[in-house]
Formats: C-alpha cells, sequence, structure tokens
C-alpha cells in the first residue's frame, strides 16, 4: 500500500486506558506531556485523528508550518460550528467511510476507505503523517499494518479503569489480525511528574 510515514502519539494510565469510559478529554497529563504533544507535530505533513477525539477534545489541530488537518469518521455527522472549521490553519480533509458526506463550507470531504485516503495523502506529497487518536482509529491503522512510530507517555499518576475504557487500539475486543514487532528507543521516565514519555520503532522487516 503507497501510504506516508506513520506516527502517532497518545497518553495511557497506569491500567493502559487513553481515556475513561466517559470519554474525558485531554488535559490529565502534564504541561510537559503536553509540550511534547506540539513538538511531535513539527515538521509533519499532515495530522490526523479520529472524529470523537476531535470532539472531546475540542481540537483545532493548529501547528506550525500549517499541516494538513485529517479527520476520519464513519458516520460524517460533523458539526459545521466546530471550532477546526473557523481556526486559520492547513487544509481540512474529512474522510467519511460509511456515511452521507458533510457539507461544511471550506473543507475537502472524501468519501472512501482508509487505506485509500492514506494513499491519496501520499500521491498528493504528504510524506510524514502524525496521528493522535483515538483508540478506533489506532486500531484501524493497526490491521493495516500502518504504523511507524508510536510515542506514549505512560501516566502512572491515574487509573481510568472500566471494560468500556478505550486503550490504545480501542475498546478491548477482538485481537488484531496479526502482531507488530516494535523496538523501544526512547525511554524518559520523570518522576516528579508520575510519567514517563516512551518512543517506539517498528523493527526492521
Amino acid at each position: 500500500m503507497n501510504r506516508p510515514f506513520l506516527s502517532l502519539n497518545l497518553a495511557l494510565s497506569a491500567d493502559g486506558k487513553i481515556s475513561s469510559v466517559e470519554r474525558r478529554p485531554s488535559g490529565w497529563t502534564s504541561g510537559e506531556d503536553h509540550a511534547r504533544l506540539l513538538d511531535l507535530r513539527k515538521g509533519v505533513d499532515a495530522l490526523l485523528v479520529g472524529r470523537g477525539t476531535l470532539e472531546a477534545d475540542r481540537m483545532t489541530m493548529r501547528s506550525a508550518g500549517d499541516p494538513w488537518r485529517c479527520v476520519v469518521s464513519r458516520s460524517g455527522r460533523f458539526d459545521p460550528d466546530h471550532p477546526l472549521f473557523h481556526t486559520p490553519g492547513g487544509p481540512v480533509h474529512l474522510l467519511v467511510t460509511e456515511g452521507k458526506l458533510p457539507e461544511v463550507p471550506g473543507v475537502t470531504a472524501h468519501r472512501g476507505s482508509l487505506a485509500g485516503f492514506l494513499s491519496m495523502l501520499a500521491e498528493a506529497g504528504v510524506k510524514r503523517l502524525h496521528c493522535e487518536g483515538g483508540g478506533e482509529l489506532v486500531k484501524s491503522l493497526a490491521e493495516l499494518d500502518a504504523i511507524d512510530e508510536i510515542y506514549l507517555t505512560w501516566a502512572g499518576h491515574t487509573l481510568f479503569g472500566g471494560r468500556e475504557a478505550p486503550t490504545l487500539s480501542g475498546v478491548p475486543g477482538g485481537f488484531l489480525p496479526a502482531s507488530h514487532d516494535f523496538e523501544l528507543v526512547g525511554f524518559d521516565p520523570r518522576p516528579d511528574l508520575g510519567e514517563c514519555f516512551l518512543s517506539y520503532r517498528r523493527k526492521a522487516q
């Protein structure tokens, strides 16, 4: 599959959850973690999130260099009043995999598969794509074996719990079709914060 180099960044609670059962928005980690998030956005050609994460965090996805701002949705039910659509920045591209294409002024909407969207981005010149969640989108990317780097903030200060609380690869359920091997290339413990910054890279085949 023709696709961009893809990295992702997420925070994990001590019990491996990326959010609570109530889908608590970001902001539960340290200021250093937020600074890392902004730093990881530097130099990428496009940012990618799922619609649920976009709405929970009220994201504008604005970043230095004005990368493309890409959002994936199964239903296509976007709120035209969302801050994303009213904040200057890179071009906004919406992917709808099943529902009706939204009519939001000033954005480009696509209907199709996630694999097809990744190919379209590569053909459009996107070389580095950075994903910031959520779990369902990450699971779909893992099913496509499309992840090259993973950046995690392990936040040992928080326990979310709950069988329905999402993990790195969505709400616990079926296994991925295959395992993927990564090597730990960065380990930066911050005891004063109760956090540890981890970096992984796909193992060479």
